[in-house]
Parts: structure tokens; sequence; C-alpha cells
């Protein structure tokens, strides 16, 4: 399945029913008077995110979406009928904005969540809607209503607690493969990842977190070299990110400051998020080796947290690696739930 994570579309609600002009003529009714009924309204467009999409694919093929005009009013005084909504059903995770201004219109996170992203027209009244003691056999009516008229364009963040990050070929599609039943292209050449990947590892208690496997980036991602910015937003969800850095490469520490400062140029507050930072492919050197020691030094001097040390092919740190993880989650969790807790006792 081809992975979409950006699109442009048109959705037009419906317009409403014109009013009606019509008059009584009944036998043994001697005073008919206006008749003419209201028409329906039209037809408004929604979106609802559902679980069971994951790409955008759709909408490269189907791009204006309509809802149903209204009716027009009937005699007798019966309104029209009204035009069917249009539902439009996204991934989870899918942000509405409004093409020709930008401002968000909906950001739909939750199944099942919905959003009205253009009103139908309101139906025009019926010529009854204007007798008067003045005016005992008005003859016009109001047209319906037209309805929102708007481009948006959609774009997909993915749903994830923990993003992987890290240079091109740092070991981030073989981590996430070893975690979990994800099953990404592993190569031995820069970018084999071209779009992301996610995989749900299993916590010790059996309830499942969600891992994204972001492109690898490179310098200048945040202005669009490499692939890194079409998916850096792909991380703006995540709660905590997993730096892997190849050890085997010539300059690690470089590769580290490299990261550290596309994902502060990008801004959105992820220079600021939780990391966890490893070196990975430790089975390919020396562990003992005074360069290594020199090397998780360094790194930790300049970054301020402690190292860890794995190997994604042949597993080892791996277990210490999701000790980590697991605690860091529960600690953010105590923290939300502490300022949850704090803004409702004041």
């Amino acid at each position: 399945m081809q992975f979409i994570d950006r699109a442009d579309i048109q959705v037009a609600a419906g317009k409403g029913g014109d009013g009606m002009v019509a008059f009584r003529r009944e036998k043994y009714v001697p005073a008919g008077g206006p008749s003419g009924g209201t028409g329906g309204r039209g037809g408004s467009v929604f979106m609802v995110a559902v679980e069971s999409l994951q790409t955008l694919l759709d909408f490269q093929y189907n791009r204006i979406f309509k809802a149903q005009d209204g009716k027009r009013g009937a005699p007798k005084n019966m309104t029209g009928a009204g035009g069917d909504d249009r539902t439009i059903e996204v991934p989870c995770g899918t942000v509405v904005y409004d093409a020709e201004t930008q401002a968000i219109l909906a950001d739909l996170v939750t199944p099942g969540q919905t959003f009205c992203v253009a009103k139908g027209g309101k139906g025009g009244l019926g010529n009854k809607c204007f007798l008067t003691n003045s005016n005992r056999a008005p003859d016009y009516a109001m047209p319906g209503g037209e309805g929102e008229h708007k481009f948006l364009r959609l774009e997909l963040k993915l749903l994830a607690e923990v993003g992987i990050i890290g240079l091109p070929n740092a070991g981030k599609s073989t981590l996430i493969s070893a975690l979990s039943a994800a099953r990404p292209k592993i190569a031995d050449y820069p970018f084999t990842t071209l779009v992301p990947n996610l995989g749900v590892v299993r916590k010790p208690t059996g309830d499942g977190t969600v891992f994204a496997d972001i492109p690898g980036l490179i310098e200048g991602a945040h202005e669009g070299a490499g692939l890194g910015y079409e998916f850096l937003r792909h991380i703006e969800r995540t709660r905590l990110l997993l730096h892997l850095i190849d050890v085997t490469d010539e300059d690690p520490i470089a590769n580290y400051i490299t990261i550290r400062e596309e994902l502060k140029a990008y801004g959105r507050g992820l220079a600021n998020r939780p990391q966890i930072l490893a070196f990975n492919k430790v089975d390919a050197i020396d562990l003992e080796s005074a360069e290594m020691d020199n090397l998780i030094a360094r790194l930790q001097e300049i970054s301020g947290s402690p190292i860890l040390s794995i190997s994604a092919v042949s597993r080892v740190g791996l277990d210490e690696l999701m000790q980590q993880v697991w605690q860091k989650l529960d600690e953010l969790n105590e923290k939300e739930a502490a300022e949850l807790l704090a803004v409702a006792v004041s």
C-alpha cells in the first residue's frame, strides 16, 4: 500500500431548497391563503477519524466531495426534504487545514471524532412565512441559502508514543523489526526506508505501545534536504524519542549533533522532547576498548544523558533499552497525571 500523508481536496455543502409560492384552493374553505412550504436544508460535509485507514491514499484519486442539495418547499405548507450529509473517513491523526488561510480547522485524533468542515445552506422561506395582517396574500418566497465551499489541505501525523530517529543507516528499521512484528525494508545502503513504519511493541503488562521508525534525517532536513522535511512532522505527536547513533560511523558524535540541530531548527518542541540515546551496532567493535569508553564519555558530556550500547541485529542490550523506554513512559504518565490533578485542584 502506498503511503500518502498529504492531500488537497475540495468540499461543498448542499444548497438549501427554495421556498415555494402556493395558495390553498380547497372546497368549503372560503379564505384559503398562502400555503407555500419552506425549502429543506442542504446537506453538510463531515469528517470522521477511523482506525481502519493508515494513509491518505484515497484522496489522490477522489478530491471533490459534495453533499446533497435540499429539496424545494411544497404546497400545503410542506417543508422540502433536507439534503443528505456527506461523511468523509480519514485516518486517526489527520490535521485539517483551510488551504486558503492555512488555519487549522480540526485535529482528528480519537477514533470516531467528527468535525463539520462545511455547513449546508438554509432552506428558503415559503410564502406562508410572510403572511401578515397587512399582506394577506404574499406572492413571493426566499431562495435557498448557498452551502459552504472550501479548499482543504489534509496532513497525516502518525500516532506513536515512541519515535525512532537517527541518520540514514543507523539501524532504525532493524530495531523496529527486532522489537515488533513490523517488517520494513532493510539494506546496507542509505534511505532504504522511504516512508514511516509503525510497529506495536508489547509491554511486560501485555499492553501494546506504538513505535514509529522515521526515515533517515540528514543535515538540512528542516529545509527540505533528503527525506526529513517530509516526515519530521510524524514525530510531533510522539512522547519519547529513541535516538540511534551508528557507533561504526566515522564521527558518531558529529552525527548526534547533526540530528539535535535539525530538531532545534524544525521547532515545535521536538528538541525538548525526552530522548533515550543509544549507540547501535556495538557487536561490530570492541566494547571494552578505550576508544569506546571515550565515545560514551564525550556523548554523555554533550547530551547530559546516559548512553546505552545495543545491537539491533544480534539483540545485544535490547532488554536494558526496553526497560529504559518503559520507565521513561511511566515517568511521563505520572508527570501528566500530576499536572492534570494540579489543574483540577486550582
